[in-house]
């Protein structure tokens, strides 16, 4: 029997921010991270990426605690490494000059390969009348959908 497939969105993301690019990374975690993400522990709210360094990584996470074993407890917000290509890293790093453009995860899931993957975006900021804007069209594509 197939385990059921791991896929935490951050629903959010598309209504708070234009998506612009995106990209599928890894990331560095630990065992009972892996664990807690496959049964289902982690939330995207609220997070987001930022450079340290060199290095690209997603802050602010949850990944809730695994089991009840105080040995391997890990800190559900801590700063997770993205794995991606240099030439990445660079494209972003050069994106995120431009003003009010930021780095959001938008999908945590486990790839085929049994790794968990990491899908992240360029974002800019929408404004209030965007966001109604995306609200207005969500209404009417539920009516047509309702109707027809």
């Amino acid at each position: 029997m197939a385990s059921p497939t791991i896929d935490v969105k951050n629903r959010r993301a598309g209504f708070e921010y234009h998506l612009l690019d995106t990209f599928e990374c890894g990331m560095v975690l630990t065992g009972s991270e892996i664990k807690s993400i496959r049964a289902g522990g982690a939330s995207l709210n609220e997070a987001f990426c930022a450079f340290v360094g060199s290095e690209l990584v997603v802050r602010a996470m949850q990944i809730n605690p695994y089991g009840s074993n105080p040995n391997y407890v890990h800190e559900p917000k801590r700063d997770r490494r993205l794995l991606l290509h240099q030439r990445e890293l660079d494209k972003l790093k050069k994106k995120l000059k431009d003003s009010g453009i930021t780095i959001i995860p938008t999908r945590l899931f486990i790839a085929k390969n049994g790794y968990a993957k990491l899908e992240i975006a360029l974002a800019k900021g929408k404004k209030l009348f965007d966001k109604r804007e995306s609200l207005k069209a969500k209404d009417v594509q539920r009516d047509m959908d309702r109707e027809g």
